[in-house]
C-alpha cells in the first residue's frame, strides 16, 4: 500500500477545548494518522494551522512536543508547523497485534503557554507475512477409531500485522481424505482444524501429506506454509478427558510466587501406557502467559512463576491438553481462564510541565505557572487520585479535563520572597492509599515596582567660604529594593534658579556615586544657605525616581577687614573734632563707627587708640568707639592732638583698620554741634548705660537657655527616628557651641543700645554632610527672614519676634532686637 495514501487521510478532531481568559491558557486535542513504515521526513500534519497558528507567529509561539512517550519519533518544524517524521515506525514493535495503535503526545505552544494532547495513530501496512510455529507438524491417527468427522487440532499461524493485514483465512491442498475447518478464538484468531473426511486404512496408505496455508487480508495479501504428516497408527482407541472442558478461575495480582492456582484432573480409561497421562500447554497458550504460568505434567498443578500484574494484562488463557502414552498418542483437551484482579499496588505518578521557572512578580491571580499531570495504573478506587499543593502559598491547583494547571492564588512580591518551592502531593484512594510527591521551585522575577529611597529625609552640608572648586560638598546615598537595572541607580541635580543663576553653576552630582561637589567659590556675604534638590532614578522600565532636598551652609571666614563709618575718609583730609578748655573728665570728644560684613567672631568689633599726642588724656572705649577725656584740661595742655585709632575684628587672624582723628583744644565754643551726621539731632540725655547691658545680658541668656534646651531635646528625642547624624552627642561638641554664644552690642551715636547681635555658627565641617536635626522652616513659630539695617550685603538674619516661643536650632545668625 502506498505510504503518501495514509499520510492524506489524516484528521483533525477536536476532542475538547476549553479557553479561560482570566488564566490565560489553553486546551485541546488533535488527532492525525500515519502509515508505519513511513520514511523520515513524511508530513504527518499541519498542527500550526490547525491550531490557528499564523505563519508570522510560528517562531514565536515555539511550538514543540513534550519529552513523553514516543515524540522521539517525530519533530515540528519550525518554519511551517508541519509535524513530520523523525524515525523509522514499527507498529509491531510500538503495539503488538493490538487492533489500535494510538501514540500520544503532548504538543506545548508558547506565548502564551498552551497545552494540547496530540494521538497519532499508526496504520498497519501489510509487511508481515503469515508464519507457522513449525515447518512440519505430525498428527498420528489410529485407524480403526478415525471415523468420519474426527477433528485434529492445527498449529495456528502467527501474523505480526493487525486487522485486515492479519490471517484472515486457512487453506488446505484438496484431498479426499480430509478437509479443513476454520473458526473463531474469543479474540478474534481464527483457529484452523484438520477434519477427517472418510475411513483411514493403514494398509492402503499409511501416511498422508497435506500443506496448509495461511492467507493475510493485505493488498496484496502474504502468505506462509506448513507441511502436515498424516500418519495412520493402531489402536489406543481412548483418549485422555478432562472432567469439564472450561475452567474459570480468578487470582489477585499480588499473590506470591509458585502459588498454586488450579489443579485438573483428567482421565483415561485405557490400561497400562495406554492410560498413562501427561500434562501441558498446547500451541495455543500465548507466550505471555507462559512466562507467567507452568504447568506440572505429572500432579497438573498449575502455578505462577512469574509475578501477576494488572496494569499489564488482567486476563489470560491456557489451553491444556492431556497426553496419553499409548501408541498412538492420544490428547485430551481443555481451556483455563484466569481473570486478574487488582490491587493497590502502585503509587501515582506526577508530572509537571512548564516551558520557564520564573513568574513575574505583579502577575495576576490566575496566572498559568505550569500544567500537572497525574496518572495511576491502578483502576477503580485504587486508580482515583487527589492532588494536593502546599498550604500556606500563593498558589493553587485548578481542575481541568484530564489534567490540572497550576495558578496563582494571591499577590506575589520579589522584595519579600524571591523563590517558592512548592510540593505537589498526589493521593489515590485504595485502602491503604499510595501517594507521592515533587517538588517544583519558582523562581520571582523583578519588575520595577519600587521607587529609590534616599537614606534621609534631608541633607545638610557645612562649608567654609572662599573654598576651592571641585571640592566634595556632600554624598547623598539611596537604595532600592529592586534588582537588576530595576536597581541601577543614577544620581542628578533638579533644574533651579539660585539668585537668577542655574543650579548647575554651583554643583555638581556625580551620577553614579551621588557625591555633590562645588562648581564655585562660594563667598558668606553674598548667601548663607543654598537649598538644592538631588533626584535619584533607577534604570527600570518605567523609571521611577525619589527627591530628597539639600542644604549646603556657607561659613563664615574672616575674610573682610572692618569698615569705618564715622569718620569718613574723605581722602587726604584728616578728621577734626574740637572740645572746650573747660571739658571735664568723661567729655565725649568723638565716637568712631564702623562695620563689618562679616559675621559672628570675625564681626565682633574692638576699638584702641594705638597714638596720641598726650596718652594719658583721651582714652576709647573698646566696645563702644566713644573717644572720652580722661581728665580736665589744663592750661598747659597743648591745643591740638593727633590721635589715631584702630578698630579690629575677632577673627583669625585678626583683620585692623585704622582711623586718623586731629582733636583741637579751644578755650570758648560758641555752640556744642553734633560731631557726626550720624549723630542724632536732639538727642536725649544719654542713659544709663548700665541698666541697658544688664536687660540686654538677662535677654541673651534667656534666648540661649530656650534654644539650647529645645536643641537638646529634641535631638535626644528624634535621634533614631529622623536618622539625625549631627547633635550634641559629647561634651566637648557642647562647650564649643557654647563658647559661640557671645553678643555683638551696636549703640546709637547718642550712646543709648541700637541692636544687639547673637551669632551662632557650627565649627567648621567642610566636605561632611549631615542630616538634620532640626524641624523646616514652616514648623517654628513666628520665624521670619530680616535684612541687617546697618549692613546690605549679610542677608539671612533671623529674627525671633517671639523669642519664648519653641523653635529650633539653626545655622544662622539670630538676631534679636529690643
Amino acid at each position: 500500500m502506498d505510504n503518501q495514501s495514509f499520510v492524506k487521510a489524516w484528521k483533525w478532531q477536536v476532542a475538547f477545548s476549553l479557553l479561560l481568559c482570566s488564566w490565560g491558557w489553553v486546551s485541546g486535542q488533535l488527532r492525525y494518522s500515519v502509515a508505519e513504515e513511513s520514511h523520515p521526513g513524511t508530513v504527518v500534519g499541519n498542527v500550526a494551522q490547525d491550531l490557528g497558528v499564523n505563519l508570522a507567529d510560528i517562531s514565536r509561539r515555539r511550538l514543540s512536543l513534550g519529552a513523553e512517550g514516543s515524540s522521539r519519533l517525530f519533530s515540528i518544524e519550525q518554519k511551517n508547523g508541519a509535524l513530520v517524521v523523525d524515525e523509522r515506525i514499527d507498529r509491531e514493535s510500538l503495539c503488538g497485534s493490538s487492533l489500535s495503535c494510538l501514540l500520544h503526545l503532548e504538543l506545548v505552544a508558547e506565548n502564551p503557554l498552551e497545552l494540547h494532547s496530540l494521538e497519532i495513530e499508526v496504520l498497519d501496512i501489510n509487511d508481515n507475512s503469515p508464519i507457522f510455529p513449525s515447518a512440519n507438524q505430525i498428527i498420528n491417527i489410529t485407524e480403526v477409531f478415525a471415523s468420519p468427522g474426527m477433528r485434529f487440532q492445527l498449529e495456528t499461524a502467527i501474523d505480526l500485522d493487525a486487522g485486515k493485514n492479519g490471517i484472515n483465512q486457512y487453506k488446505l491442498n484438496p484431498n479426499p481424505y480430509f478437509s479443513l475447518l476454520v473458526k473463531h478464538r474469543k479474540d478474534g484468531t481464527l483457529i484452523a482444524e484438520l477434519v477427517l473426511e472418510k475411513s483411514l486404512d493403514r494398509e492402503e496408505k499409511a501416511e498422508h501429506k497435506l500443506i496448509l496455508t495461511a492467507i493475510d487480508g493485505g493488498e496484496p495479501p502474504r502468505s506462509g506454509t506448513t507441511q502436515i504428516a498424516v500418519i495412520v497408527l493402531d489402536i489406543n482407541d481412548n483418549a485422555p478427558v478432562f472432567d469439564q472442558s472450561n475452567y474459570k478461575i480468578s487470582v489477585f495480582e499480588n499473590i506470591p510466587l509458585n502459588t498454586v492456582i488450579i489443579r485438573l484432573n483428567a482421565t483415561d480409561v485405557d490400561e497400562g501406557a495406554n492410560g498413562e497421562i501427561s500434562y501441558s500447554f498446547d500451541h495455543h497458550t500465548l507466550d505471555s502467559a507462559k512466562r507467567i504460568f507452568k504447568i506440572n505434567s505429572k500432579t497438573s498443578e498449575i502455578t505462577t512463576i512469574d509475578t501477576l500484574d494488572f496494569e499489564d494484562s488482567d486476563f489470560y488463557e491456557l489451553y491444556v491438553k492431556v497426553t496419553d502414552k499409548g501408541s498412538p498418542k492420544l490428547e485430551g483437551h481443555c481451556v483455563i481462564q484466569i481473570e486478574v484482579k487488582d490491587v493497590n499496588d502502585n503509587t501515582p505518578e506526577i508530572y509537571f510541565t512548564s516551558k520557564s521557572n520564573e513568574v513575574p512578580e505583579n502577575a495576576p491571580v490566575g496566572t498559568v505557572v505550569g500544567f500537572i499531570a497525574v496518572r495511576d495504573k491502578d483502576s477503580g478506587k485504587n486508580g482515583e487520585i487527589k492532588l494536593e499543593v502546599s498550604p500556606n502559598l500563593p498558589f493553587k491547583i485548578q481542575p481541568m479535563s484530564q489534567r490540572y494547571a497550576l495558578v496563582t492564588s494571591g499577590h506575589l512580591d520579589r522584595e519579600k520572597l524571591s523563590q517558592y518551592t512548592i510540593t505537589l502531593t498526589a493521593s489515590d484512594l485504595g485502602s491503604p492509599p499510595l501517594s507521592s510527591q515533587i517538588t517544583v521551585s519558582l523562581n520571582i522575577s523583578d519588575v520595577n515596582d519600587n521607587p529609590p529611597a534616599f537614606l534621609h529625609n534631608v541633607y545638610n552640608a557645612f562649608i567654609a567660604e572662599n573654598n576651592e572648586a571641585g571640592r566634595l560638598l556632600c554624598t547623598v546615598s539611596a537604595v532600592d529594593p529592586d534588582e537588576g537595572a530595576n536597581a541601577n541607580l543614577i544620581y542628578s541635580i533638579a533644574e533651579s534658579h539660585i539668585h537668577s543663576s542655574p543650579v548647575s553653576s554651583f554643583v555638581y552630582i556625580n551620577s553614579d556615586s551621588g557625591n555633590i561637589y562645588a562648581q564655585r567659590s562660594f563667598d558668606y556675604e553674598q548667601f548663607q544657605v543654598l537649598q538644592i534638590t538631588a533626584r535619584v532614578e533607577d534604570s527600570g522600565s518605567p523609571r521611577l525616581s525619589s527627591n530628597v532636598s539639600v542644604f549646603l551652609f556657607i561659613l563664615d571666614t574672616n575674610d573682610n577687614s572692618p569698615t569705618i563709618l564715622y569718620p569718613e575718609d574723605p581722602g587726604e583730609t584728616i578728621a577734626q573734632e574740637t572740645i572746650p578748655r573747660s571739658a571735664a573728665a568723661g567729655y565725649l570728644v568723638s565716637k568712631v563707627s564702623a562695620v563689618d560684613v562679616d559675621s559672628g567672631h570675625n564681626a565682633w568689633l574692638l576699638y584702641s587708640l594705638l597714638q596720641s599726642a598726650s596718652p594719658a588724656l583721651f582714652h576709647i572705649s573698646e566696645y563702644t568707639g566713644e573717644v572720652r577725656t580722661l581728665r580736665g584740661l589744663h592750661e598747659t595742655d597743648n591745643m591740638e592732638h593727633r590721635l589715631v585709632i584702630s578698630v579690629s575684628d575677632h577673627g583669625e587672624p585678626s583683620m585692623t583698620t585704622t582711623a586718623t582723628i586731629l582733636v583741637n583744644i579751644l578755650d570758648t565754643i560758641a555752640q556744642e554741634s553734633p560731631k557726626s551726621q550720624d549723630f542724632l539731632t536732639n538727642a536725649k540725655s544719654t542713659p544709663d548705660l548700665t541698666l541697658y547691658l544688664i536687660v540686654s545680658l538677662v535677654a541673651i541668656s534667656a534666648v540661649f537657655l530656650v534654644t539650647f534646651t529645645i536643641l537638646l531635646v529634641r535631638c535626644l528625642r528624634k535621634n533614631y527616628d529622623s536618622g539625625c547624624g549631627f547633635c550634641f552627642t559629647n561634651k566637648s561638641l557642647s562647650t564649643s557651641y557654647m563658647d559661640q554664644y557671645k553678643p555683638t552690642l551696636y549703640l546709637n551715636t547718642d550712646g543709648t543700645l541700637k541692636y544687639m547681635e547673637v551669632r551662632m555658627a557650627p565649627p567648621e565641617a567642610p566636605g561632611s554632610c549631615y542630616p538634620a536635626c532640626f524641624p523646616p522652616a514652616a514648623d517654628i513659630p513666628n520665624f521670619t527672614l530680616t535684612q541687617s539695617l546697618n549692613d546690605p550685603h549679610v542677608s539671612g538674619l533671623v529674627e525671633l519676634t517671639n523669642p519664648s516661643s519653641d523653635s529650633s536650632w539653626v545655622n544662622e545668625t539670630n538676631q534679636v532686637r529690643y
